[in-house]
């Protein structure tokens, strides 16, 4: 079972992109709060998170680059949900979603929190959008935390070595 970054993360300070996509609403606003429960709870300003929206997950890698180019955010948490459908759509809307958002990371040097679900049915993505300890949302933001300090220590450690 996949294990989610745990412990107190550090945010104070951090000014975070939380890049909400609209289709699929009832799911995605439940990880929008449990991310904002998180990042809240890490000590992170509420005037320091912007929530930005964005048509739907298929459209998050586009706002994600433009966020993390934009030098204004420490880290971008994109939300969304892709459930399955009748026909192929879900498997290229859930690729490109992604794809494009482990591109931009790559990229821009950017940490992006990966909190798109990708389902088989709405009741598995109520489930994971619910308030508590399992919320996606929440492990996301917890991820894309985590990442801001880790890559922070390992640019220390490159200036420290000596060539």
């Amino acid at each position: 079972m996949k294990q989610a970054p745990r412990g107190r993360h550090d945010g104070r300070g951090l000014r975070v992109a939380l890049l909400r996509a609209r289709f699929n609403p009832a799911v995605v606003d439940g990880l929008v709060e449990g991310a904002l429960v998180c990042l809240e709870e890490m000590g992170a300003a509420r005037a320091g998170i912007d929530v930005l929206d964005v048509p739907g997950s298929f459209e998050l890698p586009l706002a994600a680059q433009a966020a993390a180019r934009s030098g204004r955010y420490d880290a971008v948490v994109a939300l969304g949900a892709v459930i399955k459908g009748e026909t192929d759509h879900y498997e290229h809307v859930a690729r490109a979603a992604t794809m494009g958002l482990s591109s931009v990371a790559l990229e821009t040097g950017v940490p992006v929190g990966f909190g798109v679900l990708t389902v088989a049915a709405e009741e598995q993505a109520l489930k994971r959008a619910a308030p508590g300890a399992e919320n996606k949302g929440a492990e996301a933001a917890r991820a894309a935390v985590a990442m801001v300090h880790l890559l922070e220590r390992l640019k220390k450690k490159k200036k420290g070595r000596r060539g």
